[in-house]
């Protein structure tokens, strides 16, 4: 397995302190690349070039982390959520946590995370494992939600003994072994619907929910605990008489319904978790663990996490998230009630931008959605001579925990906690926000 961190091979060379001849022996000299498709722009994982001067891979890796292979069943590559500090691991799970305390986000999961459960599977240490916490936290985040609206009803069959009495079908060949054979010729075993919460979608629900109950205590070096175990002293009333009795080959084909979202997200983290676990409890306490190869996307992540920062401080009609204008979609467009902060932002997983200048392309990007007539409109400005302000939201450690109204206001103070205005540039402004932080990695 060869560790690297995110946003690795930019600042350095990218070459590992490991022997060439080693390396050259398993991992070809021709360039490899790990790529993920998108709807809009295919994104690159990670990828080693050789270097013919130096004889050396030369690797580099974006804002991806996870688990894959470099080269199938040979040599494997773990990439963690570090940012070039040894000291510091950003806390990704705590990230997801806190931005799914805005519901809103719920809605914006897709391309979050990619698992490939048809490629082989991989052993890494459970403190290598990077998905099952961040699928459970997003599962129970979702189940607190549902449960707040109330479970879902619906028809199930319902197999029983009765006594004197029949109902729905009779189950004639099952009657016969289990009643007359033996001379109980008054109960009758029938099979019928029944309306309730009892349905196969609650019991996936339920299963799902088991798994994780049992397996969060295994990472409480990364996971708040605490956070988690509220939120499962919530969910458990609600599940208390619903039954987690279900055949696998039925969570396996169950097929899930579009028109509840928020059930058919759950269901499909349910089935994902269920299916990491290859739906047996008791692999929720082993150390080692054997997992599919997997990725999730640190840059979504930080945008959902950014999304949660900004409704602290703006209401939801404040601020547009994902907002579309002639097929292209804006991070987001804030307009304050007061009127003193109007805004195109665009969040950008970059802390290299509390020392450097924001990227020419990046600039271009922003300002481009900031000059299009519909998000005039959408901000109410009339006057198209007009340049909108266009505010670049980064990660650095350095930066804001939280902000407030006056972050948003322009301040030429060295040591300002507000946005600070771009050189060379007119009305763009960038801000940095502190992500949660793994005080220590021993």
């Amino acid at each position: 397995m060869i560790y690297l961190f995110e946003q690795y091979g930019y600042d350095k060379k990218g070459y590992l302190d490991i022997a060439s001849e080693e390396l050259c022996a398993i991992i070809p000299k021709e360039r490899i690349a790990r790529v993920l498709k998108r709807k809009k722009n295919d994104a690159t994982c990670f990828s080693i070039d050789y270097d013919e001067i130096e004889q050396k891979h030369r690797f580099e890796t974006s804002y991806f982390i996870g688990v894959d292979w470099i080269v199938e069943d040979k040599r494997a590559i773990c990439i963690q959520p570090k940012q070039n500090k040894s000291d510091v691991e950003i806390n990704y799970l705590k990230m997801l946590l806190d931005a799914l305390e805005e519901p809103e986000n719920f809605n914006h999961l897709d391309e979050l995370c990619e698992i490939e459960f048809d490629k082989p599977r991989i052993l890494i240490s459970q403190k290598q494992d990077l998905l099952s916490p961040f699928l459970m936290v997003q599962f129970l985040q979702l189940l607190k939600q549902i449960v707040r609206k109330g479970l879902k009803k619906s028809y199930f069959p319902v197999t029983q003994n009765l006594n004197a009495r029949t109902k729905g079908k009779i189950l004639v060949s099952t009657d016969i072994r289990v009643n007359k054979i033996k001379g109980n010729h008054i109960k009758t075993v029938c099979k019928f619907q029944e309306f309730g919460t009892d349905c196969d979608e609650n019991r996936i629900l339920k299963k799902a929910y088991l798994f994780c109950r049992r397996a969060i205590c295994n990472y409480e070096m990364i996971l708040d605990v605490k956070s988690l175990q509220q939120i499962i002293n919530y969910i458990h009333p609600a599940f208390e008489n619903i039954s987690d009795d279900i055949e696998i080959s039925k969570i396996k084909s169950f097929k899930r319904n579009p028109l509840y979202k928020e059930y058919n997200q759950a269901l499909k983290l349910a089935q994902l978790i269920l299916k990491r676990y290859a739906y047996n409890i008791t692999l929720t306490a082993q150390q080692k663990i054997s997992t599919p190869p997997f990725w999730i996307d640190m840059s979504k992540l930080f945008e959902l996490y950014v999304y949660k920062k900004l409704r602290e401080v703006f209401d939801k009609d404040e601020v547009k998230y994902h907002f579309k204008a002639y097929y292209q979609e804006l991070d987001f467009v804030v307009k304050s009630k007061d009127g003193n902060s109007i805004f195109v932002i665009d969040a950008k997983y970059k802390p290299k931008y509390k020392d450097h200048s924001v990227s020419k392309d990046d600039i271009r990007q922003i300002s481009g959605y900031a000059r299009l007539k519909k998000v005039y409109e959408e901000l109410e400005l009339n006057d198209y001579d007009k340049n909108i302000n266009c505010l670049i939201i980064y990660s650095h450690q350095d930066g804001l925990e939280s902000f407030r109204a006056s972050s948003f206001i322009h301040n030429d103070e060295p040591n300002s906690l507000s946005i600070m205005k771009e050189e060379n540039y007119v009305n763009i402004f960038k801000i940095g926000v502190k992500l949660p932080e793994i005080e220590s990695l021993n």
